[in-house]
């Protein structure tokens, strides 16, 4: 349920979209307002001029393999239906040659992005992570990789005893490319303590990203939502995230991440449609120094995803192969997509597909 508005406010979403269409920086206060009481149609309206005059109507996609090396975790987020205790039916965990494997058996593919995430399992040493980057790297040298959490760079380093730093930059040499934005979650204390109280703090995951940052890695953001988060709850961290941004411009994407309800402890419903297309646009317009916004369809479900590419979102992510996670909580959009889909869903949607890198440069 949507909020009320104070009387006060309630002639305001005007107003506040003519200063973001002027250019003028949202306020924390004009963002919530925007969100609780700006007419959906004149909010996707604004985004939409903010992401033509970003990207015009071009819209992203990569040919992209998504590699789950482990759902061993020793975290229990009551909304992760992926994670398995050690030993549990059904836990598994890929050796370096199980996952050269699963390259090697699409040689003739033409991947430009390994993406690699897995769950915190406390037998795998660091010298398992270098290895794997070494391998990938051996068997793709045309790939760039995008892989590890916050969250399991901040795993290595308290199992390790070192640094984040320290880890990063043993990552970075072995061949990791970029980090991809997971384990954000919601950034607010006292929801961690209900969704993820295992979990590194928020304050933890922003300052593991501008570690990465200022080596030189880049980094994406994520948000889960629509769970049991509030409108200030997600203002609060898009807020978090825009801050980081100002100082170290690492940031390349920010990914909105769709809550799955099916399989899981929590027993939250999901985000509808209308919330998917306003925290779409609104995000556009607050995250003014985050140059992407992408439309996951793998959690969105492709039509929705279509419909953000209109609201905002300027990236429409990749091939995936195999997408475990999202899935394993009831996700009902496929597992993966051809080059040919991914390009006919995004004219189908009016836009124009632009083959990136991962690091959102384009190809051709």
């Amino acid at each position: 349920m949507i909020p009320l508005i104070p009387a006060k406010v309630a002639g305001e979403p005007a107003v506040i979209l003519e200063k973001a269409r002027s250019g003028e920086r949202l306020t924390p206060d004009d963002a919530l307002v925007l969100a609780l009481a700006a007419p959906l149609h004149d909010l996707c309206a604004a985004a939409m001029e903010a992401r033509i005059a970003r990207h015009g109507k071009n819209a992203y996609y990569v040919h992209n393999v998504h590699i789950n090396f482990t759902n061993v975790c020793v975290n229990a987020c009551r909304f992760c239906a992926f994670f398995k205790v050690k030993g549990a039916a059904g836990a598994r965990t890929l050796s370096v040659d199980d996952i050269v494997a699963e390259l090697a058996a699409r040689e003739n593919a033409p991947i430009r992005e390994i993406h690699v995430v897995g769950g915190l399992n406390p037998d795998l040493p660091l010298s398992y992570y270098v290895d794997m980057l070494r391998a990938i790297s051996r068997v793709r040298p045309d790939a760039g990789i995008k892989a590890f959490t916050a969250v399991e760079v901040a795993h290595l380093a308290d199992t390790m005893g070192v640094s984040e730093f320290e880890i990063l930059s043993t990552l970075k040499e072995a061949g990791l490319m970029m980090l991809p934005g997971g384990g954000a979650e919601v950034f607010a204390p006292s929801l961690r303590e209900k969704l993820c109280p295992e979990k590194i703090s928020g304050e933890r995951w922003l300052q593991v990203h501008a570690t990465a940052h200022g080596m030189g890695l880049p980094t994406n953001a994520t948000m889960l939502f629509g769970h049991i988060e509030s409108w200030s709850d997600r203002v609060a961290h898009l807020s978090a995230l825009r801050d980081l941004q100002d100082l170290t411009h690492g940031f390349a994407c920010f990914i909105p991440l769709a809550y799955q309800p099916a399989n899981n402890r929590l027993g939250a419903k999901g985000p509808d449609g209308v919330t998917v297309l306003r925290l779409i646009a609104l995000s556009r317009l607050f995250l003014d120094n985050i140059p992407h916004l992408k439309a996951y369809w793998a959690m969105l479900g492709i039509k929705a995803a279509q419909m953000a590419l209109w609201a905002g979102a300027d990236d429409f992510d990749g091939t995936i192969v195999e997408e475990r996670i999202g899935h394993a909580a009831g996700a009902d959009s496929p597992k993966g997509m051809t080059l040919a889909q991914l390009r006919h869903a995004i004219t189908s949607a009016g836009m124009v597909p632009v083959e990136r890198t991962p690091d959102f440069q384009p190809i051709g």
